[in-house]
């Protein structure tokens, strides 16, 4: 979508062409395009949320997208992309640089604003020009909250679950110590590891790291406690451990090696730690029609909790743009509810898309 003729302009100064961008739909343009829904991932996701035949590997947002769901493909046009910097088809620190070989850590510092960039620019390449809605979690609703900022009239509605508008400081001391687990590994090589290899440890550390502010303290009593590792042969040593828990994590640990560039995943934290929605008074960019804004949150996240739905609301509200809190007290699931089956979540999810939508001047609070 960019080239050499045409490069990207990044938030740093930077520009950086070419840029190719991974991107699946799902469901047809209706004739006034008007029902078009992009989807906004994760860290690690990629752009396939759902399947699309019976055959196809499940998507990693399976109980949000799909026919009959709360972005329902049978009535809506869906879009998603992997994000700029990600592994997954979409330019990054693995694809090939100015000499051929991959960018790894030459690749250059990109912000949420950039992958905001790239989305509209994609949008722009399918005739797209406003949105029923715009929906992501987690750094997911980074992006939709940027994008929100910057471009209130590019959609009906802004839909943000388990989001953040800003890293706390304990947000930016769990991804310190995953940086120092990657950095830390000898296979790392100060980011010039060979195709195909790489910091497995050290990644795999960085992922049992996140994974547990992913979680609840009650989920994990709930599902293990003290449970012992399963029989499998073996005696448990101390280097090892005896409990159940640690296997979990172990195999989201190698899950994730797997599939995930180490570059990659330090580009996108970088990115989430630098992200700031209201730094300096920033204000909203002007409206002309007043886009509906729904924050999820639940109470069992200990990531990116009520408090930090709350904070989005109150910056919003100065700004002259209500938000809805829909805040869920059913589950234990933690900070990946916004990925699972939690019904009262997907419920209003559901309802806020099912609504037609409200023409809204730039001056109405309601």
């Amino acid at each position: 979508m960019f080239d050499d003729a045409n490069p990207l302009e990044l938030a740093s100064g930077r520009t950086l062409a070419p840029v190719t961008v991974a991107y699946e739909t799902y469901g047809e343009l209706n004739d006034d395009r008007s029902n078009a829904i992009f989807v906004c991932h994760a860290l690690t996701g990629d752009s396939h949320p759902a399947a699309h035949h019976p055959d196809d590997r499940p998507g990693w947002w399976r109980d949000m997208v799909g026919p009959g769901r709360p972005v329902d493909t049978d009535r809506h046009f869906v879009v998603c992309a992997n994000v700029l910097a990600g592994c997954s088809g979409t330019t990054g620190p693995t694809s090939p640089g100015p000499d051929g070989t991959p960018w790894g850590p030459d690749f250059p510092a990109i912000g949420i604003t950039d992958m905001v960039t790239v989305h509209r620019a994609l949008l722009a390449e399918l005739g797209v020009e406003r949105l029923r809605a715009v929906i992501g979690g987690s750094l997911g609703g980074m992006q939709v909250l940027e994008w929100l900022l910057r471009a209130p009239d590019d959609a009906e509605d802004f839909v943000i679950a388990a989001g953040t508008a800003r890293h706390t400081a304990e947000n930016l001391a769990w991804n310190a110590v995953a940086r120092t687990a990657i950095r830390s590994d000898p296979e790392f090589r100060a980011g010039r590891y060979p195709p195909g290899g790489g910091p497995a440890a050290g990644l795999g550390t960085a992922r049992m790291v996140g994974h547990l502010t992913y979680v609840s303290e009650d989920l994990l009593a709930r599902k293990f406690g003290r449970e012992r590792r399963a029989d499998d042969g073996t005696s448990p040593t101390a280097a090892t451990g005896p409990f159940a828990v640690e296997g979990y994590l172990e195999h989201q640990a190698a899950s994730l090696v797997d599939r995930f560039d180490a570059n990659s995943y330090l580009c996108l934290m970088n990115a989430m730690d630098s992200f700031d929605a209201f730094a300096d008074d920033r204000p909203c960019a002007p409206f002309r029609r007043r886009p509906g804004v729904h924050l999820f949150s639940f109470d069992s996240d200990r990531l990116y909790g009520p408090d930090h739905a709350r904070y989005i609301q109150a910056n919003l509200a100065a700004r002259g743009l209500p938000a809805e809190h829909h805040q869920d007290h059913t589950t234990d699931r933690g900070h990946d509810a916004f990925l699972l089956h939690v019904p009262s979540y997907l419920d209003g999810v559901a309802e806020v898309l099912a609504r037609q939508p409200v023409v809204r001047g730039a001056d109405e609070s309601g």
